[in-house]
């Protein structure tokens, strides 16, 4: 499959090697569409064109480690145990002094709506939120955050230096074809040093990666794992962009404007007790409710056409960049964003495995074309460059060449 007609001839593929530490043969989940090809989360600052992905877990019955812990929650636990223990938890740090005493992180979508909702008008918690801007905001990602503080929360927007913000975005994207990452560091670390600096001893994200293929064992804890948001800040050990952080400034990026990006202090984290939390260990999580409550309690708004890739409306609509990161997925995995959210909606039985399939087959790896000359413009890449640099990150076990189209080599069915 391809949906990539009219652009230049890609030169030959040499080999059948597995880039990117994939594994060599390619499997396909049997209850839900993704394949084995699926990377778990990654600690970003050690990202290089060197790093070796940990991918999704198969058990010897071909069922991914995503839909393992589907089947966990639907029949072993027990929810209204863990509701207790979350008002356990709330009630521990809940203040009367009138100060904020829980930091809820998001960009003003489904899930972030509905956690800081549920949290102050349920549980009775006085929640502060903080957002990481988007790149480049849509029209509708700004009317829903807009929406989401008007429905009755505070929110600390941090937007970086946009010189900087683009710069690594353009290394990203060449070194790892990954423009995603910049909205990443701030995305998993902002919240937990805002915390810290403003002594909020708890900050609650929404789900667990967990729900779409990090290893199951990271879900026997509420606690977001350290390793993804804190370490050390010595620039020697940190690559953003994929470049060593020390060899930034030959790039236009002096080390003090990347404060921002930084991982937070662990001992700081501690000293502070600042815990960080997964509000879905304790309510069952299922996206399409977020959607549902979204609506009803903060007028959230869904596209009013379909997301290029996929067959959603409601599903990472923030940003302008999305698109584009979700295509690059595809490149790298052979996994495109219809097959993310098919899979998880097949999970909460919203699909059948066959709906799905006709769905990825259908919509995965469509060119993301409607904001794809902002984005190059935004990373001051043109488009023969970066068809360049997308066809250097094909893994040959992956993709072939069929005249003047790239064919993945095997697809879900």
């Amino acid at each position: 499959m391809s949906r990539e007609a009219g652009r230049p001839q890609a030169p030959a593929v040499p080999s059948l090697e597995a880039k990117f530490g994939l594994p060599v043969e390619v499997r396909f989940c049997s209850r839900c569409v993704i394949s084995n090809q699926r990377p778990s989360s990654a600690v970003e600052y050690q990202h290089t064109a060197a790093s070796r992905k940990e991918t999704i877990h198969f058990d010897d019955a071909g069922v991914c480690a995503a839909c393992r812990f589907a089947e966990m929650k639907d029949s072993q636990v027990d929810w209204a145990e863990r509701e207790r223990e979350l008002v356990d938890l709330l009630g521990r740090h809940r203040r009367r002094d009138g100060r904020y005493d829980v930091l809820v992180p998001g960009s003003g979508g489904k899930d972030s709506i509905y956690a800081a909702h549920l949290l102050r008008y349920k549980y009775g918690m006085h929640p502060l939120t903080v957002t990481w801007a988007p790149h480049i905001y849509t029209e509708v990602g700004w009317r829903n955050f807009q929406a989401w503080i008007h429905s009755g929360f505070t929110n600390f927007l941090c937007t970086p230096d946009g010189r900087v913000h683009r710069t690594l975005t353009r290394l990203a994207f060449e070194n790892l074809l990954h423009p995603f990452q910049p909205f990443i560091f701030g995305q998993k670390a902002f919240a937990p040093k805002f915390a810290a600096l403003h002594d909020i001893p708890l900050v609650v994200y929404g789900e667990n990666e967990v729900e779409y293929g990090n290893p199951i064992a990271e879900a026997a804890t509420p606690r977001r794992d350290l390793r993804y948001f804190a370490g050390s800040a010595d620039f020697d050990q940190l690559y953003l962009g994929g470049v060593h952080a020390p060899e930034l400034p030959k790039h236009g990026v002096q080390l003090w404007e990347l404060e921002p990006y930084l991982p937070a202090d662990p001992t700081l984290l501690r000293d502070k007790k600042i815990e960080v939390h997964y509000l879905g260990y304790y309510l069952k999580w299922v996206p399409q409710e977020c959607y549902y409550y979204a609506v009803e309690h903060a007028g959230f708004e869904a596209n009013t056409e379909r997301t290029e890739g996929t067959y959603s409306k409601y599903n990472s609509i923030d940003d302008r960049m999305d698109g584009l990161h979700y295509f690059t997925t595809f490149i790298k995995f052979g996994l495109g964003r219809a097959s993310y959210d098919a899979a998880q909606e097949i999970r909460n039985h919203h699909l059948t495995r066959e709906e799905g399939v006709a769905l990825v087959r259908r919509f995965d790896g469509e060119v993301p074309r409607k904001w794809l000359q902002e984005n190059l413009d935004y990373m001051g890449i043109t488009e023969v460059r970066f068809w360049e640099l997308v066809d250097q990150f094909r893994s040959p076990h992956l993709w072939k060449r069929e005249g003047d189209r790239w064919i993945l080599r095997h697809q879900v069915s």
